[in-house]
């Protein structure tokens, strides 16, 4: 029997993570080490430590930060409460949001502005919900709330149910997030909602390409770290879809046992995976398994956003 790995595509890095790595490595080729990284840059424990390698220093608080340093604030964005803070201590910083969390700030913003109550959709806890709760003004005419599951949108209790708008994470499940804005919509016919979704083009496009691959595998390998939530909802899409799946940082955190009575294998990655270690992966594992490898067709990204002008060369 003659097993095949099928490769997703698109898979890895997005253009948001490809920038935020950018950042740091510009910043330490230009200003030299230590440059210090306000939470990890992206959530990707290979990545991370890469970069500790060549003198970043990850912190989780500002006032960790020794004076007159260099301060990068990662990929997924910080709350206005962090951002004053660096300005208050007059540290240098370069901000690494990707755009597309920081368009979801704007929209919190201007919804508070115009005195409208919010819903985030999101994980509590994660950094990039953490950030755009803490970009909330006009507290004494707007309250934000956060929404993490049906469960929760079916209960909330909200002051303003004809003055009210709804933004999301941008790297949650797409279906799941379909489903909550659906019972919001039912329960606040006013809601406004976002004109775009503001789950982000990678996501999508890597959910879109796991669902194709569990109609053509019987075993999905997920290339991603365990803090990682795009990663995450790549798994949990794969096993919603009937497909057994893992997800792996290492070709050493796989348990070879589970693949062998599979005769296709799904690999796909999340968008804070390297391509270099997707391939090392890739390697081990037709070696291990004698098995041809397809790559699958799909959505072509040709997205990228700029860096900051006193990092791009000159």
């Amino acid at each position: 029997m003659t097993k095949q790995i099928k490769l997703a595509n698109p898979r890895g890095f997005c253009a948001g993570v490809d920038r935020a790595i950018d950042i740091v490595n510009k910043a330490l080729d230009i200003y030299g080490a230590p440059v210090y990284v306000k939470h990890e840059v992206v959530h990707n424990k290979l990545v991370v430590e890469d970069l500790k390698s060549r003198g970043a220093i990850f912190v989780e608080e500002i006032n960790e930060i020794p004076d007159d340093s260099l301060v990068i604030f990662s990929a997924h964005g910080v709350s206005s409460k962090v951002e004053e803070e660096t300005k208050s201590r007059n540290l240098n910083f370069f901000d690494a949001t990707c755009p597309l969390v920081t368009k979801v700030h704007m929209e919190v913003i201007k919804h508070a502005k115009a005195g409208r109550d919010i819903i985030l959709i999101g994980h509590e806890g994660h950094p990039e919900v953490e950030g755009t709760m803490g970009r909330h003004i006009n507290n004494d005419n707007s309250s934000i709330y956060l929404v993490q599951n049906e469960n929760d949108a079916n209960s909330i209790k909200l002051n303003k149910k004809n003055e009210l708008a709804v933004v999301t994470q941008t790297t949650l499940s797409v279906d799941e997030t379909k489903s909550i804005i659906s019972i919001l919509r039912d329960r606040f016919p006013k809601i406004i909602t976002p004109k775009k979704d503001d789950i982000c083009y990678a996501t999508q496009n890597r959910q879109d390409a796991v669902k194709q691959l569990a109609l053509e595998t019987d075993f999905i390998i997920v290339v991603g770290s365990k803090a990682s939530s795009n990663s995450n909802r790549l798994k949990e899409l794969a096993n919603k879809c009937g497909v057994n799946s893992v997800l792996i940082d290492e070709f050493s955190d796989l348990d070879l046992n589970e693949l062998k009575d599979c005769k296709n294998i799904g690999l796909t990655a999340g968008a804070s995976a390297p391509e270099s270690k997707v391939q090392e992966i890739i390697s081990n594992l037709s070696i291990f398994l004698d098995a041809e490898i397809e790559e699958k067709g799909g959505v072509k990204e040709n997205i990228s956003f700029k860096l900051p002008p006193e990092l791009r060369a000159s």
